[in-house]
């Protein structure tokens, strides 16, 4: 997977939690990454099988509103993230992130 900025970001974010469930909407505010980019790298992701993806049980809402789309990491998402941002870590290209990783 190619590095940006934005999956830095995104990953940065995903491995803060490696077991929890991530929603786009949160994740997007968090990392500061727009949504029509977030998407479309959230469905690469979940292709590669880095990340599993499902939906809320609507049962368990008690607000009115649709179930919410939620990504997990797998196992083998959090060694290649992990190892994506510890390349990262020593370009220069990502200098400005590197605030994020400490």
């Amino acid at each position: 997977m190619r590095k940006t900025h934005a999956l830095m970001q995104v990953a940065t974010e995903l491995l803060a939690e490696p077991g929890g469930k991530h929603y786009g909407y949160d994740l997007a505010k968090r990392s500061g990454v727009r949504s029509g980019v977030l998407y479309p790298m959230l469905t690469r992701l979940v292709d590669a099988g880095w990340l599993n993806d499902g939906w809320e049980d609507p049962t368990t809402i008690e607000q009115r509103r649709p179930p919410r789309r939620y990504y997990e990491l797998t196992e083998d998402g959090t060694l290649q993230l992990g190892g994506l941002i510890a390349e990262a870590r020593s370009d220069a290209r990502f200098a400005s992130l590197k605030e994020r990783w400490t």
